[in-house]
């Protein structure tokens, strides 16, 4: 059996609702136009604050996906 070989990428995803709606909105938009994502890991969470209230959720974030043999 041989083992398989993945490459990762760095995406950013962005949400005015949350962290969690910024990670999701980043793999879903990438799930269009790549195959075989497999994991990610949050390597950054960012905001910005409007009036004394957060306001944006901004997600650095690497994304591994599988290589086709």
């Amino acid at each position: 059996m041989s083992g398989h070989v993945y490459k990762k990428i760095e995406l950013i995803g962005s949400s005015e609702a949350s962290v969690t709606d910024a990670i999701e909105t980043a793999i879903s938009r990438a799930s269009k136009t790549m195959r075989n994502l497999d994991w990610f890991e949050v390597d950054q969470i960012r905001g910005q604050i409007v009036n004394g209230e957060v306001a944006h959720y901004q997600v650095v974030m690497k994304v591994g996906f599988r290589l086709d043999d």
